[in-house]
């Protein structure tokens, strides 16, 4: 047999009990938001208090208005996540059984679609409150990629939106399908663990790099520059892992077992790999726009 890494996850709940006739339980997948939200609040509050960060000494928003936007954040998330799953990755499910769309705890959350949704939030929260949008962008970009990097570990953990079969000496053995789906399997079927490919990449190197442009070099002096950083990098991110990971399973079909859904020539795109396209050519935008400031 290869050499194989057994799958190391704890189980999906972190513990559960029935409550009359309701069962309640607490998912890790549930904490990692909780927790990426938290981490990401304390983030923002520390950068608002670091006047010397910003233009004039003057933080774009008041710790008061830092802590509003986290109903603001956590709605958007949700329902933009939610919404941009069923629209985009599973359409034709949901638009038969429309009322599980609302049915979170049963999974499937797009990170394209929750980002749509703070987006969405933000800008109404802005003017609202008459922040400057730009430098609100550059917050939330300092505090999205601990959130991602979460997400992807609880995504590990929970054996779903795993990579491509591979002999690497650190592949996977997810159980369930995952385990049983290799055309050529001899063994059972190893895989890349591109949930963690994706919490090193999009969380961990991203979240760094942020970071140390935003204290080290000043970034925020000029408005829009770190939120170009992170929407171009999580695209190039994203963009890079799709090439190991499993396509989403609505995808693949007899004729198209890889998933692809257009192609460019002779290569192939995943539906990850086509939406993360615009988010590089808008990060760079940005990024322009604000050196030419």
């Amino acid at each position: 047999m290869k050499a194989v890494i057994p799958f190391p996850g704890v189980g999906n709940e972190i513990f559960s009990f029935d409550f009359f006739d309701f069962g309640v339980a607490l998912r890790w997948y549930a904490l990692a938001y909780i927790a990426g939200i938290v981490i990401g609040y304390q983030i923002v509050l520390r950068a608002v208090k670091a006047t010397r960060l910003w233009r004039n000494n003057t933080p774009p928003m008041t710790t008061e208005l830092t802590e509003a936007f986290l109903t603001w954040a956590v709605l958007g998330i949700i329902f933009g996540g939610r919404i941009g799953y069923t629209l985009i990755y599973n359409f034709g499910y949901y638009s038969r059984n429309p009322l599980e769309i609302l049915q979170v705890w049963g999974g499937g959350m797009s990170f394209h679609g929750g980002f749509a949704g703070v987006v969405i939030a933000g800008v109404i929260f802005c003017k609202k409150h008459k922040i400057p949008m730009l430098s609100f962008g550059d917050l939330m970009a300092m505090a999205a990629p601990m959130g991602l990097f979460l997400g992807r570990l609880a995504n590990f953990n929970s054996a779903e939106l795993w990579g491509k079969p591979s002999n690497v000496p650190w592949a996977v053995i997810f159980p369930g399908d995952a385990a049983q789906d290799c055309s050529d399997m001899v063994d059972l079927c190893a895989r890349h663990p591109s949930q963690l490919y994706e919490a090193l990449m999009e969380g961990l190197i991203l979240g760094a790099l942020i970071l140390y442009q935003a204290y080290k070099r000043g970034w925020t002096l000029k408005p829009g520059r770190l939120m170009g950083l992170f929407i171009m990098g999580y695209g190039i991110s994203r963009f890079i892992v799709e090439f190991f990971r499993q396509a989403d399973a609505q995808f693949i079909t007899e004729n198209n077992p890889l998933g692809h859904v257009v192609r460019i020539g002779s290569m192939g795109m995943s539906m990850g790999q086509l939406l993360s396209l615009p988010m590089v050519a808008i990060g760079m935008w940005f990024i322009t726009r604000a050196r030419k400031t």
